[in-house]
């Protein structure tokens, strides 16, 4: 890989089960990621995922395209809006750095309001 390579897209359907799935794995109970009416009584038009689970996604994004020898061992990301049920997030990457067998990798998150997570992935790929 060289800098200023680009990863194919990944288009991720952002499901209601998606979105509580990810929610529990990670045990993240709070109400806005499975309860839609008490996500609205907080303001949201509907319940949204996690930052957890839009990390494992950045994180498999990575990896699926590395490979199984990839090893993450940095994925640092902000959000921005919301994951809502029933839209699309499509997930890009373009290479930042290159160090021997490391490699940083810019990741963006786009759905159909915005941008949903940015940030960087760092992994490292056995020879």
């Amino acid at each position: 890989m060289n800098v200023g390579d680009t990863l194919p897209p990944l288009e991720i359907a952002v499901t209601r089960t998606l979105i509580v799935a990810g929610a529990i794995a990670s045990r993240d109970y709070q109400d806005v990621h499975h309860d839609t009416a008490l996500a609205r009584e907080k303001g949201s038009p509907d319940i949204f995922m996690n930052i957890l689970t839009t990390n494992g996604l950045v994180g498999r994004y990575i990896t699926d395209h590395l490979g199984s020898r990839a090893v993450l061992r940095k994925v640092a990301i902000r959000l921005g809006v919301p994951n809502y049920p029933g839209d699309t997030m499509t997930l890009t990457g373009t290479v930042t750095a290159v160090f021997g067998n490391t490699v940083e990798i810019r990741v963006v998150g786009i759905n159909g309001i915005g941008q949903h997570v940015s940030g960087t992935a760092t992994a490292e790929v056995a020879e």
